[in-house]
Formats: structure tokens, C-alpha cells, sequence
């Protein structure tokens, strides 16, 4: 299943969500690499492909412009959706990507039967930490040392049910 996004920039041709394939692993590894100090490793994603959760925005027919990796793990009875991984071109940030990737990656772990999903976010990310507001995650609690760079993680929850 595709979704189309309203046009980005100046083009009227908008972007388009669907699953991520392996012809799309270069140019995730890419923007991952743009995007983060500590990068995923291609591998990483390619052990993602085939799942659900694994998503791509596409600018006209190949051009990727961002992407969401998340998946289900069973948690004391209940099924605890958890984002792993979501990045905007830098290029393409504000357009609208971000929150189409993560609109539609709740509605794929709700079909799922995700009751709840968590994520974690470096505390200094404010444009993150806004975004997952806007989609209803608030904070659970702080992970100190978190990353390897000694942040601290916030990890966030959204109830989906």
C-alpha cells in the first residue's frame, strides 16, 4: 500500500510512502549517515527488509527522501510497538515527511495489534521531541549515557488502543 502525500517544494508531484526494498538500502544508509553521529550500519537495515515496519518516503518514482524502521516485540502479555529509526533527508526536513512516515508506521503497528509504542529520542533533539508531541507520545523516563556519546535518551509512549 502506497500513500501519497500532498507536493513537496515546488514540484506537485508529492512523495509517496511505502515499504522499503532492497534497491533503497544505498540511499537510507545515506541519509541514516547525515543524519546521526552514530549511524546504523547497512547491514542493520537490511535485516529489517521484508518487515512491515521498515517504510520509505519517495520523492516521483525512486528518490528516497526519508524513512521509519519499527517492529513488535511481545511485553508482559501485550504487544509494545517500538520505533527503532526515523530520518528526513536534510534537504526535505520540514516538508511533511517525518510526520507521514510516522503517521503511517502507527497505523501498520496498530493493524499489527500494537497496543502501545515506545521510542527513544536524545534529549537535545527539540524538533523530534515536537514532533512526537504532535503524535500523542509523552515521556516515560530518562536513560542516562543512553548513546554513545554519553546523551541522555528520553524514551516516549504513545498508547494506541
Amino acid at each position: 500500500m502506497t500513500t501519497q502525500a500532498p507536493g513537496i517544494g515546488n514540484g506537485d508531484d508529492g512523495f509517496a510512502v511505502r515499504p522499503a526494498e532492497r534497491a533503497d538500502l544505498l540511499a537510507v544508509v545515506r541519509i541514516e549517515t547525515e543524519s546521526f553521529s552514530q549511524p546504523w550500519p547497512y547491514d542493520a537495515f537490511e535485516r529489517f527488509l521484508g518487515e512491515p515496519g521498515f517504510l520509505v518516503a519517495v520523492e516521483g518514482a525512486t528518490a528516497v527522501t526519508g524513512y521509519i524502521v519499527a517492529d513488535i516485540t511481545q511485553n508482559f502479555g501485550q504487544q509494545l510497538g517500538h520505533v527503532k529509526d526515523i530520518a528526513v533527508h536534510p534537504d526535505y526536513r520540514g516538508t511533511g515527511i517525518g510526520s507521514a512516515l510516522l503517521s503511517r508506521s502507527l497505523a501498520v503497528l496498530t493493524a499489527r495489534g500494537a497496543d502501545t509504542v515506545k521510542l527513544e529520542v536524545r534529549r537535545s533533539n527539540d524538533d523530534a521531541k515536537r514532533l512526537y508531541r504532535e503524535f500523542g507520545f509523552e515521556p516515560l523516563r530518562f536513560v542516562p549515557d543512553y548513546y554513545g556519546d554519553d546523551e541522555d535518551a528520553i524514551v516516549m509512549i504513545r498508547k494506541l488502543n
